[in-house]
């Protein structure tokens, strides 16, 4: 006569909240993600950019509220308690000069990175023959930017994003710039002293002699860039004066002039 197998205990599941994917604390780190909450968010989003920032904030919403309905942990038309109470909101403001959007789910701020000041149908053949390259913005970062930084995971995603963007393919290069910052971040993980870490100086210095290619930096590549730097750091905000910021800048500068 066979004899039941003892079941397994299952691990709990437990729905998406805003504390798994954004560095938040508080009454919002427990809420789960709602559909509605994701709808506010790219409203805003909308209204201040023009469009939905691939990689950003409303983007991680929408996945994680789609995943939450579709395990039945929240309704379809259903709002978290502090979205609800306390509201969703993109702002715009200004930082060393440059646009800085700032994403909130009421006075937790979810996303934060620099924005390119260009028009949105601003064709890319505006730009003048002496505009800023992709290197160029790379260097600008070793250089007077966030050069001292250790190279983290973002950082590369950012960089790989750049190669890809001033290459025209598809993926990095191998040797390349992006594939030197992967090794660099990967090396930062293992390295505990500070002293010891590969920082961003080390990796763009001379950028521009490490890439196969180079172009002018349109508010296409900026955006790419933001992104990958957004979807690799926890606290979705993009270091002041890093790739991301680089490249945000070179675009405005490159259209204004």
């Amino acid at each position: 006569m066979s004899q039941e197998q003892p079941k397994r205990p299952q691990a709990e599941k437990h729905p998406i909240e805003y504390g798994d994917v954004f560095d938040v604390s508080g009454d919002l780190a427990s809420q789960p993600i709602a559909p509605k909450d994701a709808a506010l968010m790219q409203t805003k989003e909308n209204q201040i950019l023009g469009k939905n920032l691939k990689g950003g904030p409303a983007s991680v919403m929408q996945s994680a509220a789609a995943v939450n309905v579709l395990h039945g942990d929240v309704g379809h038309g259903e709002l978290s308690a502090v979205a609800r109470e306390q509201g969703v909101s993109v702002s715009e403001g200004k930082l060393d000069g440059q646009r800085v959007i700032t994403e909130s789910v009421g006075r937790h701020v979810v996303g934060q990175f620099f924005e390119p000041e260009i028009p949105m149908k601003t064709p890319a053949t505006a730009l003048e023959r002496d505009a800023i390259t992709i290197g160029e913005a790379l260097e600008a970062t070793a250089v007077a930017g966030a050069g001292d930084k250790p190279v983290d995971e973002s950082d590369a995603a950012a960089i790989q994003v750049a190669e890809m963007r001033a290459t025209g393919k598809n993926e990095t290069e191998s040797g390349g710039l992006g594939a030197r910052a992967q090794s660099a971040a990967t090396h930062n993980t293992r390295t505990l002293p500070l002293s010891e870490k590969t920082t961003l100086s080390d990796v763009l210095t001379d950028a521009r002699e490490k890439l196969q290619a180079d172009k002018a930096v349109t508010r296409e590549d900026a955006e790419g860039v933001i992104g990958a730097e957004l979807r690799n750091k926890l606290d979705m905000k993009t270091t002041p004066g890093g790739v991301a910021a680089s490249m945000a800048a070179a675009a405005t500068i490159n259209q204004k002039s």
